[in-house]
């Protein structure tokens, strides 16, 4: 009994110590293990899309960005057939749980789309690119919930094939008695057609140096280049030079510059033509930048469009093209972030790109699937 009675103090008191996200977590272990709220996922599939509506998510707090309650889990566009599809469009909205009405998308924090890139490479002989790249195929997000890749391109996927897919509540703004949301995620995809192009996906983002010894003191006179990472278990690095480096971030009061060099990041090894650019952003960031260092040149900005009476990002623009623009293995590239953080207190930023490119490498072996078709 008095075991019983110290291990809950004990556990009482662990739980009191956690950071907001780790609550969450098990929060929503407890709400669906015992049955709580609903905890299955419903997957309608069509001829065009899939449709995975989560299980219910219980919003009881403030959930800043990367905080609140999320859902993850595997899933096939259709385990009974092995065709080829192409993946083009990417759509995220927020339900009620009675999975019909809308709520507003300022409870998505972000959905990540990942491939399981051993079965992926392994089906097309590129095991060369096994473990080469964290395999996410992009995210939608706080701010750019939905959009579409542009025409005549795509991702190739086989209906069997294995993906991933981890979903995250957001709530800035809304206090008082818990309510409970859904998020309705909807990946678009076409036939196999001859004509299409195949797109890769690299993820890039923005990474600022930290002191390893003492990492929360921030910035000091002596290292004012240094960051104040939120934590230092996650979203942490280390680059050749042996630096600490975080991509999850506090911004003080007041605006600000961020530059990071993406060039290792983008592993180009041939000159290709980027498509499209999807961005995550946290709120109170104002615009990120991709810019070619070599020729002083931006190929492209992520507006960012933030909330003037509530915090949150009302829309963030993304990039679609046909034609595309050019990027080559011996040019230099960085991201440039500009934030304005108009509270008086400290607030959370990363910034992330998801870049497609053509895949000149699939493309010659889609050839040969084709030729043997």
């Amino acid at each position: 009994m008095w075991s019983l009675v110290l291990l809950t103090i004990v556990g009482g008191i662990y739980y009191l110590k956690l950071p907001n996200r780790h609550k969450a977590i098990i929060k929503t272990k407890v709400y669906h293990g015992f049955g709580i709220v609903d905890e299955q996922w419903n997957i309608i599939p069509s001829d065009t899309a899939i449709r995975l509506v989560t299980p219910t998510l219980v919003i009881d707090n403030i959930y800043k960005s990367m905080e609140g309650p999320k859902v993850i889990r595997s899933f096939q566009i259709d385990h009974e057939r092995s065709d080829l599809v192409w993946i083009n469009s990417f759509r995220t909205r927020a339900l009620s749980t009675n999975e019909v009405d809308q709520l507003s998308d300022d409870y998505i924090c972000h959905t990540n789309v990942d491939f399981y890139d051993g079965e992926h490479y392994g089906k097309w002989q590129l095991n060369h690119r096994i473990g080469e790249q964290y395999p996410r195929l992009t995210s939608m997000s706080h701010g750019i919930e939905n959009y579409d890749l542009p025409h005549g391109f795509g991702f190739p996927v086989f209906t069997d094939e294995n993906l991933f897919i981890a979903t995250q509540s957001l709530n800035h703004n809304i206090k008082g008695d818990p309510f409970t949301i859904k998020h309705d995620i909807t990946i678009g995809f076409e036939p196999h057609s001859k004509s299409m192009k195949p797109l890769m996906s690299k993820t890039v983002f923005v990474m600022l140096p930290y002191d390893v010894e003492n990492p929360f003191q921030g910035p000091t006179e002596d290292n004012p280049n240094m960051c104040l990472p939120l934590e230092t278990k996650n979203h942490s690095y280390t680059n050749e030079q042996g630096e600490s480096l975080s991509g999850h971030w506090v911004i003080f009061p007041g605006k600000a510059t961020y530059r990071y060099d993406i060039t290792k990041q983008l592993q180009l090894n041939d000159s290709t033509t980027m498509h499209a650019i999807a961005t995550h952003l946290h709120p109170f960031a104002e615009r990120l930048s991709l810019k070619n260092k070599t020729t002083d040149s931006i190929l492209f900005t992520a507006e960012a469009q933030n909330y003037k009476n509530k915090i949150g990002l009302k829309e963030v623009s993304y990039f679609s093209s046909e034609s595309g623009v050019m990027l080559h293995p011996n040019h230099n590239y960085e991201l440039v972030l500009e934030t304005n953080n108009t509270t008086e207190i400290n607030q959370d930023m990363m910034a992330s790109m998801f870049v497609f490119l053509y895949d000149k490498e699939m493309d010659a072996q889609l050839q040969s699937y084709n030729a043997a078709k």
